[in-house]
């Protein structure tokens, strides 16, 4: 399910600082590397643009972009009164009592009873919420906003684990499902984790929800449109949970450099 969009997406971001996509790590899975935890949350020149689409989303089709399995709530505050904490002090945001102005001059009330909605118009990042059951062995997802599906369903991945979760991704088998487990699990309160993906699209929507018998169709050798997800892994040290953030970051591949380009066709080469 795609959606029509203008030729120049006005959520488009123009500079990446440090894109993330062209660290060494990048080339690796899972590819993961820790980071200090003041450099979680990303304002970038697409945020007006993208805060737009989010408010659309969330007000025209929120049982498509927000999920909260029962007792999950509890993850979903402690989440929520985490991510006030760092914007109590981020560049561009301005606490106001009950309100909190955003780099784009929005007005958004702070409901922690409504933790996640509030997420989703607060920041750039979806969230994602996984736990792991008294005696599971397995992380599953249980809470998300997540307004910019990278060709997923919520609603068809709630409740489910990581490896049912990347189904039909082919390179995500067991032995990898194994070793992402194993980084769930070790990851420490304070001590975060960072990774990246890139692909190329044909269509640059932001919101592209598919199920698992609607894959991705693989972008052209000369798809115009650059995607690129910054996931952070953030233990909750109260719930226990692993906050699961995404920042998405959409280029236009003219505007790409060619060294950027040179290092991702090297990828995909691979």
């Amino acid at each position: 399910m795609t959606q029509t969009r203008p030729h120049h997406p006005p959520y488009l971001n123009r500079h990446v600082p440090n894109p993330p996509w062209m660290l060494p790590r990048a080339e690796t899975l899972p590819g993961t590397v820790p980071f200090d935890p003041t450099d979680w949350l990303w304002v970038l020149d697409s945020y007006a643009g993208q805060m737009a689409e989010r408010e659309r989303l969330l007000a025209e089709q929120p049982e498509a972009v927000l999920q909260c399995a029962p007792g999950a709530e509890p993850a979903a505050r402690e989440l929520f009164d985490l991510v006030l904490s760092h914007l109590d002090s981020h560049p561009g945001f301005e606490p106001m009592g009950k309100r909190m102005r955003c780099p784009d001059g929005r007005l958004v009330d702070l409901d922690r009873d409504r933790p996640l909605p509030t997420l989703g118009r607060l920041v750039q990042e979806d969230f994602c919420i996984l736990q792991k059951p008294e005696g599971g062995a397995e992380h599953l997802l249980t809470a998300a906003v997540l307004c910019f599906p990278a060709s997923w369903t919520l609603a068809q991945k709630i409740g489910r684990p990581m490896l049912a979760i990347h189904v039909p991704v082919d390179i995500y088998d067991d032995r990898l499902a194994a070793r992402v487990q194993r980084l769930l699990d070790g990851v420490q309160p304070g001590r975060p984790l960072t990774r990246s993906n890139a692909l190329f699209y044909d269509d640059p929507a932001l919101f592209q929800p598919r199920t698992e018998d609607d894959p991705r169709p693989v972008g052209g050798p000369v798809a115009p449109w650059f995607r690129s997800e910054r996931q952070c892994l953030v233990r909750l040290p109260e719930s226990g949970a692993v906050a699961f953030s995404i920042h998405t970051m959409l280029l236009e591949r003219a505007s790409m450099s060619a060294e950027q380009l040179a290092v991702l066709e090297r990828r995909h080469a691979a």
